[in-house]
């Protein structure tokens, strides 16, 4: 479903598993930031009233999930650590800006299928967390939440669709499909979610 080219190697859960302190850490920080994408695309579309909707109940869900996973940092005893750079986001950001022709058309849709490409690069690594953590209560955690990332990235592919107007979504998606595939490959070994 999701057509990542690159699947991440289910050996990065033996890395998370000697390092849950930071990748919880750096997980609640992708949650948030995933809600303040969610409020950015509200505040740049207000006009459109099911964007809106959509991207209201993702950021609630978003800032959830954030408490969810502060509240398992708080149980375990671990420190909620400080927010670190995310390079593996900020290569796709960079990508962007650099596929957009300026229009609030085509920055609409970029904006979309950046989130899109997120959800489901997140969602595939809930999935080797969920099947190849020996902790047993978050991976069932991480199955929970792969089940919620599936639906966030449909709902952004979905709206890019809606309003791609004459941008042909399938040809920008497989050049997301493409530069992310391109990305990742330098990932998979650090102590983060995209890392």
């Amino acid at each position: 479903m999701l057509r990542l080219q690159l699947p991440t190697d289910p050996r990065w859960a033996n890395i998370v598993e000697e390092n849950l302190e930071d990748i919880l850490s750096d997980h609640a920080w992708c949650e948030q930031k995933a809600a303040t994408n969610a409020i950015m695309l509200i505040i740049n579309n207000a006009e459109k009233e099911d964007l809106v909707s959509e991207m209201t109940a993702i950021s609630i869900e978003e800032m959830q999930h954030f408490q969810m996973v502060h509240d398992i940092i708080k149980a375990r005893g671990y420190e909620f650590l400080r927010e670190r750079k995310d390079d593996y986001v900020n290569e796709l950001a960079k990508f962007m800006k650099q596929s957009s022709d300026g229009s609030r058309a085509c920055g609409l849709i970029e904006r979309l299928l950046f989130a899109a490409m997120i959800e489901a690069r997140s969602c595939e690594r809930f999935k080797v967390l969920s099947e190849n953590l020996k902790d047993e209560e978050l991976a069932q955690f991480y199955r929970d939440l792969m089940e919620s990332e599936a639906a966030h990235y449909t709902t952004f592919i979905n709206l890019a669709r809606k309003y791609a107007g004459n941008i042909d979504v399938e040809k920008r998606w497989k050049a997301w499909l493409n530069h992310e595939a391109s990305i990742i490959a330098k990932y998979g070994e650090g102590i983060t979610v995209h890392g």
